[in-house]
């Protein structure tokens, strides 16, 4: 209801599983280590294989994983109808798959999901993320917010909070509502000031953040795996790569350990 992409790009596809896989083994045997799998809703994937049969997200991960040098597998960005049991028992399944899962809710009010048309509830939302961390307790959960919704209410974001509060979010992609013109959501009469939206996304920016804080600074000490990506933005003098839970970490390393992955123990950490 608030989101112009669909409409623009029209109705979903999945890409050939041969497709995918190819371009994966290509880039594989040209070194690469890590692959990210992306869609708009990337856990509604579904294609046939050469025999005719179906492959749905789940299977697809298993054959990736299957590939000898890819070593990290990430994905995004899911939305939370499409987030079913198979999925979520992959990540008990691949060592390869990372222990990060980016599934966005936008609200934690029944009411707000309703007017946006989800599709899902915030119970419904909980339940997926209760079962990935009674799998993988150590899971990273990042989200997507929208705050000011039209209609949204004191009561309305104090639910959202309260989810933020449960779940205690990792990172967050989060705005304020804005209208997007031809979207059902344009059109609604009770729009929420923008001097109130503003203070909501302050509000709901500033607990995520102490959240992540909180996760980072319980790093510390911990040996990661990094994958590595190229010189430091800090120093010309320092590499850089990133964790699993997608963390960037600076680091002292020769140049020839670009591209490969390294363990690294965390000493130090900042915003």
């Amino acid at each position: 209801s608030f989101c112009v992409v669909p409409y623009t790009r029209g109705e979903e596809f999945s890409r050939p599983f041969e497709d995918v896989l190819k371009e994966i083994y290509l880039v594989a045997r040209g070194g690469a280590k890590e692959v990210t799998l992306l869609g708009q809703n990337v856990n509604a994937y579904q294609s046939n294989n050469n025999e005719g049969k179906i492959v749905d997200f789940a299977a697809l991960l298993h054959y990736v994983s299957a590939i000898p040098e890819i070593e990290r597998i990430r994905y995004t960005t899911s939305h939370p109808i499409e987030f079913g049991q198979r999925l979520i028992n992959v990540h008990k399944e691949l060592p390869k798959l990372v222990k990060h899962v980016h599934l966005p809710v936008q609200s934690g009010s029944d009411r707000i999901l309703r007017r946006m048309k989800r599709g899902y509830t915030s119970l419904e939302y909980k339940s997926i993320i209760r079962r990935l961390r009674s799998i993988c307790p150590e899971m990273s959960i990042s989200s997507d917010f929208i705050v000011g919704f039209p209609g949204e209410t004191k009561e309305d974001f104090r639910e959202t909070m309260s989810l933020i509060e449960e779940v205690k979010f990792d990172q967050s992609f989060s705005f304020s509502y804005s209208s997007r013109p031809g979207t059902p959501a344009a059109d609604l009469d009770d729009q929420v000031e923008d001097k109130v939206k503003q203070e909501r996304l302050a509000l709901l920016q500033s607990k995520i953040t102490n959240f992540a804080n909180h996760y980072s600074i319980a790093m510390v000490g911990n040996i990661e795996k990094i994958l590595v990506t190229g010189e430091s933005k800090k120093s010309s003098e320092l590499l850089a790569g990133r964790t699993e839970n997608n963390r960037v970490v600076n680091f002292a390393g020769e140049k020839a350990l670009i591209g490969s992955m390294v363990d690294v123990k965390i000493e130090e950490v900042f915003p």
